[in-house]
């Protein structure tokens, strides 16, 4: 098949395939802003906070809290899917909120109520 010889309702029948897709990833990253999340990240490492702005690109956090150290408050799970869950242990260690740009690769976890507040409420512990 040449491109050049396709018809305009071809034409359009293509765009409509690839431009649906795009609809659908950008509506699946929308559905996360609002959400209290952990995002996990190549370079920034693990942060916690609001979705503010995603895209395939990055995602921006409203009242982001560095893990620097983190254990879930439940012994009994792991890593910061566990922390997402049942919230902080009381000898994790987080920075300051601030509102960050994370532009690189991203993973995003939700977290629950009962994690949420406890990662808002925890100290800051800033370096010395």
């Amino acid at each position: 098949m040449n491109i050049n010889d396709l018809t305009i309702g071809q034409a359009k029948e293509l765009s409509e395939l690839f431009g649906g897709q795009a609809d659908k990833k950008s509506n699946m990253l929308s559905s996360y802003i609002g959400k209290y999340v952990i995002c996990r990240s190549r370079n920034e490492g693990i942060n916690a906070g609001i979705v503010q702005d995603i895209d395939e690109t990055g995602v921006v956090l409203q009242d982001a809290r560095r893990l620097y150290y983190h254990k879930p408050a439940n012994k009994e799970v792991s890593w910061y899917e566990g922390v997402a869950k049942y919230g902080i242990s009381e000898d994790s260690k987080l920075g300051t909120a601030v509102e960050k740009c994370i532009v690189e690769d991203y993973s995003l976890t939700v977290c629950t109520d009962v994690a949420k507040k406890s990662l808002i409420e925890a100290p800051s512990h800033e370096q010395s």
